[in-house]
């Protein structure tokens, strides 16, 4: 089984510089995509009808947003956590008979870290849903979750240390969530390597330098670990700031 995760920044503008091509040739059986940043109807998606789509779309426009495509029907779909109305669009699990798929583009605590306190809590609601989740049959959540977890997870750990996506407090989230079951899929196959990253700064020269920092992940509940065969970032992907996250797994 095949899964791929992309922020894709914008997917009207990702189609423009390559999406199809990269969709066609990594044919994934399951392939989720954030930061769609549009609204029912402003698509038309050429995938084919092998797949099965499923969007959420933010209320507000040009904003967030989540969609997977999927070659098998979920039995059931839900959007949001535990609460459906939950307007930015950013959640979506399909129910599969053997696991759930958790689909999320997590908060930014913004710049001046005025989302922070929105953003940890957010993590707390995250946690408790997977939990919950979990309970019943493993899962697999993937997406943008917009932290660094470990010093070897960015380029300048050192001269970030307390910015969005680096602070002490987005960092133990993580950490809480893997402690309460869950495994981060690319360090469980490789925890020591660096200069492995899946975003980078639009600045002049930093991805050719690969000044970057690995913030989009696949999670499986641990009872899956011995099922994981691969984990990849496909860095020479563009078409986004970001670049697709690829894990393979055996079935189970």
């Amino acid at each position: 089984m095949k899964l791929v995760s992309w922020n894709v920044n914008g997917l009207r503008a990702c189609v423009k510089k390559g999406f199809y091509d990269y969709f066609q040739s990594v044919n994934a059986d399951i392939f989720c995509v954030q930061e769609t940043k549009l609204q029912k109807g402003q698509i038309d998606l050429q995938i084919g009808q092998t797949y099965q789509q499923y969007w959420n779309y933010a209320l507000k426009k040009g904003y967030s947003g989540t969609a997977v495509f999927s070659k098998s029907g979920a039995g059931s779909v839900c959007y949001g956590l535990e609460d459906a109305t939950e307007p930015e669009g950013r959640v979506i699990t399909l129910d599969y008979p053997n696991f759930y798929l958790v689909n999320v583009y997590t908060p930014n605590a913004k710049r001046d870290l005025s989302r922070l306190d929105y953003r940890l809590e957010w993590e707390e609601r995250f946690r408790r849903y997977l939990l919950a989740l979990d309970e019943e049959k493993p899962v697999i959540a993937c997406g943008d979750m917009n932290v660094a977890h470990q010093e070897i997870d960015l380029k300048n750990a050192k001269n970030n240390r307390g910015n969005s996506g680096f602070t002490d407090a987005e960092r133990q989230k993580m950490t809480q969530l893997l402690d309460a079951g869950f495994t981060d899929a690319f360090r469980h196959l490789y925890p020591e390597r660096t200069d492995a990253y899946s975003w980078w700064s639009y600045m002049a020269k930093v991805r050719e330098r690969n000044i970057g920092w690995r913030i989009d992940y696949f999670l499986v509940s641990a009872r899956l670990e011995s099922y994981i065969n691969e984990v990849y970032m496909d860095a020479d992907v563009y078409g986004s700031d970001h670049c697709p996250v690829v894990l393979e797994m055996t079935d189970f």
